[in-house]
């Protein structure tokens, strides 16, 4: 018997298959009950996913395909509901579902908007493989005065299965049958037949923009130019997740605390019309420093970097010293740079170069001067293809930006300056033993019989 529970060729029966699953409006209804089926079977990993959404911690019950009526008496059947109760709190919002390739619009959310606030529902919340930072962000753009008395909030099935695993693999469910429950949720969704697996593609303006880039037309107004900067934005947000199933932490991308998504998405399309390229920066939990990612559309490389502040006392060589004895293990074609204070000036060695020499990385002109920081970089072929398969930006630039991660920056030490040392304590010197003086007497006379006579004598 194999280790994956196949025999001959055979696979073990699930709780939720992936096979038989006949079209888009099948796959969407499996995997709303399967989801929420399991949200009610393992509180732990339910209330993970609605806690965030502003539900209180209490029993969750869940229900597919329920039936309102608007005002005019028409029926309107919403993918499903969630009412978490607590005492006398209760929170409840409608389901709205979307996977593969299908998008949410604009109008049936709006529809669902409006009977939520007739129904006194607290929130819509849809679901889809279109990937956003926040729960709060939603990828359709709605009225806001529908928003006044109901939330609209969104999960997208990735971020939903990146909970699951990080509940299941790291945070641990206490009961071993729900664990398992939930392990048959990863299983369903991780299928490509569930609709429900992730980020898609880079979509159809992919190769358009692909090559704009290299013969510099694009400009940051273009609408394929702002498709392309927006599924940049999801894939690294889908990047993100996919680094926080395997350390099972909270991996996010580095923005501006006060950056909106209208305005990141401008920024985004500036550099890409500009420079021709898509750069993000991603801060793993206690990693040495931001995982930079960057797509050159015009010379189709990805480079994936990392920044190393240098130690900050001893000879200048002493500290590039310090930084290639933690890269003993990486590859040759590493490029170093080095940057140093009150100074522009930079330098740049490969680091089999700076193996042979290490001053290489000083400044000729003033080898003295100390480095600053230590910019670590590797630089790949660019995957070209707009989905993800073999040869495919997505497969590609995710592989090298995991790869960089686990065999340099994880094994990156920040340099910690040695803790002050006493002096040592002089050695006790030992003085040699004096003699007695003898007995007082005048001088010139000899001592007295009393004197003379020993101690305790008669």
């Amino acid at each position: 018997m194999a280790q994956d529970g196949q025999v001959n060729g055979w696979h073990p029966a699930r709780l939720i298959p992936a096979m038989g699953i006949r079209g888009q409006e099948e796959q969407e209804r499996r995997a709303t009950t399967s989801l929420l089926a399991v949200m009610r079977a393992v509180p732990e990993f339910g209330h993970a996913l609605v806690g965030p959404l502003g539900a209180p911690k209490g029993r969750i019950s869940t229900y597919a395909e329920i039936q309102l009526k608007d005002a005019a008496g028409k029926t309107h059947i919403p993918d499903g509901a969630v009412v978490v109760e607590r005492g006398k709190a209760l929170w409840r919002c409608l389901v709205e579902v979307k996977t593969g390739t299908a998008e949410l619009k604009s109008e049936q959310v709006s529809r669902y908007l409006d009977m939520a606030r007739e129904h006194r529902f607290d929130a819509v919340l849809t679901i889809s493989n279109q990937i956003t930072s926040a729960p709060t962000d939603s990828p359709v753009d709605v009225d806001g005065r529908k928003l006044r008395s109901v939330a609209l909030l969104h999960l997208s099935w990735w971020r939903i299965l990146t909970e699951a695993i990080v509940q299941h693999r790291h945070r641990g469910v206490s009961d071993p049958d729900q664990a398992w429950i939930l392990g048959e949720l990863i299983a369903y969704l991780d299928d490509e037949r569930s609709g429900a697996s992730g980020f898609q593609d880079m979509g159809e303006n992919w190769v358009t923009v692909r090559n704009g880039a290299g013969d510099g037309t694009l400009r940051a107004a273009d609408a394929q130019v702002r498709d392309v900067a927006s599924r940049w934005d999801q894939f690294v947000e889908y990047l993100c997740l996919g680094l926080g199933q395997d350390l099972g932490r909270d991996v996010r991308p580095v923005r501006p605390r006060k950056q909106t998504s209208p305005a990141r998405l401008d920024a985004n399309c500036a550099t890409l019309a500009s420079q021709g390229a898509l750069e993000a920066a991603i801060r793993v939990p206690d990693a040495i420093g931001p995982l930079a990612v960057q797509a050159d559309l015009r010379t189709r490389k990805v480079i994936t970097s990392v920044t190393v502040e240098a130690p900050a006392d001893g000879r200048p060589v002493t500290r590039i010293n310090w930084l290639l004895r933690q890269l003993k293990d990486a590859p040759d074609g590493l490029v170093i740079e080095a940057s140093f204070a009150n100074s522009k000036a930079t330098t740049a060695a490969l680091l089999s170069a700076a193996r042979e020499d290490p001053q290489a990385l000083l400044l000729a002109n003033d080898p003295k001067r100390p480095p600053r920081a230590f910019r670590l970089s590797l630089a790949r072929p660019m995957g070209t293809k707009r989905g993800k398969g073999e040869r495919s930006f997505v497969l590609e630039t995710r592989k090298q930006a995991i790869d960089f991660y686990r065999d340099l920056v994880q094994n990156l030490r920040a340099w910690r300056r040695s803790a002050p040392k006493l002096p040592d304590e002089p050695e006790q010197q030992t003085e040699a033993p004096q003699p007695e003086p003898p007995a007082f007497s005048a001088p010139g006379r000899e001592p007295t019989a009393a004197a003379r006579m020993p101690i305790g004598s008669d």
